[in-house]
């Protein structure tokens, strides 16, 4: 039988692929109906719950289809015996920006927790780190302007 740790890597190994697949059934698929995420664009508050997670990909579903990657890099998972925690590293971009940031990850952490045996994402933060440098993706430039405000 299948350990936590390992069924946890599966279900976001899974995710990860739905979401590089632009399948949002998939995307959705082992999340909580009152999941919270904080991501990379705006709301900044976060988004709170199933429906508007989902509005949240359809906009990255178009970045990606002009040739982006979004793959896991490295992961670590701790589970105990009814909420886990996991952390990432994914090679999320396109080429191009690959060149520009050889070193740039997104950088991923999920929390999750067991609903009737079954394990569920009920927390999800996307970030990438903040650099001094022109970003290039869609997905940063929101959080460009609110530093330039600020400084």
């Amino acid at each position: 039988m299948a350990s936590d740790e390992e069924r946890i890597r599966t279900l976001i190994e899974r995710w990860t692929g739905a979401v590089h697949q632009g399948d949002i059934d998939g995307v959705l698929a082992d999340h909580s109906d009152d999941i919270v995420m904080f991501d990379v664009p705006p709301p900044y508050e976060g988004v709170r719950g199933i429906d508007a997670y989902r509005a949240t990909w359809p906009p990255f579903f178009e970045w990606q289809a002009q040739g982006a990657t979004f793959e896991i890099e490295s992961l670590d998972i701790t589970a105990g015996g009814d909420v886990a925690f996991a952390y990432a590293l994914l090679r999320c971009g396109t080429e191009k920006e690959f060149a520009e940031r050889p070193a740039e990850r997104l950088r991923l952490t999920l929390g999750l927790r067991k609903e009737d045996g079954r394990w569920t994402v009920a927390h999800e933060h996307h970030s990438f780190p903040y650099t001094n440098e022109p970003q290039a993706t869609p997905a940063t430039a929101a959080e460009d302007e609110i530093r330039a405000v600020h400084q």
